[in-house]
């Protein structure tokens, strides 16, 4: 819910995404800038893993793009560049300016995904780096796209 210049950071990925065939919100429902299909991790608060096995739930495209919600400096373009580098990869990432590998920014194939997330059984409280660790990921040059904000500093950089 936090608001950058204006634009709430899930509103900021919400239009990154606009060129998406169907859209998956996995959290409370709120006012969005465009409409999208709301669900909740099961079992509520379980976790990113659990939220993406509620996301993977709904949709049928053979590319799931997962964006969490603290990239406030993700484009359209950005998200492009994922499916487009995609390739013959399970996934294809960000990685932030530090380098680091971000699997919730990133292009997946949906067979690929879902088999992850479904290895795991039971997803609350699950590691994504374990849950995705045996798929075949390939990441971009680090980018500001990649940044995450988790603190009121993160924001400064």
């Amino acid at each position: 819910m936090l608001v950058l210049d204006g634009v709430s950071l899930l509103d900021r990925v919400l239009t990154a995404t606009t060129a998406a065939t169907s859209t998956v919100v996995v959290g409370p429902v709120r006012t969005a800038c465009r409409p999208v299909q709301w669900t909740l991790e099961n079992p509520p608060s379980g976790g990113p893993v659990a939220g993406l096995a509620a996301g993977l739930a709904y949709g049928v495209a053979p590319v799931v793009v997962v964006v969490s919600c603290d990239l406030p400096w993700i484009t359209a373009a950005d998200v492009q560049n994922l499916v487009d580098g995609l390739g013959e990869h399970d996934g294809f990432g960000l990685r932030d300016t530090s380098g680091q590998e971000q699997q919730l920014a990133a292009a997946y194939r949906r067979t690929a995904l879902a088999a992850a997330v479904a290895q795991v059984g039971d997803p609350r409280d699950k590691s994504v780096r374990r849950t995705l660790a045996a798929l075949d990921v390939a990441w971009t040059e680090p980018t500001r796209a990649g940044d995450d904000v988790d603190t009121w500093a993160d924001l400064d950089d």
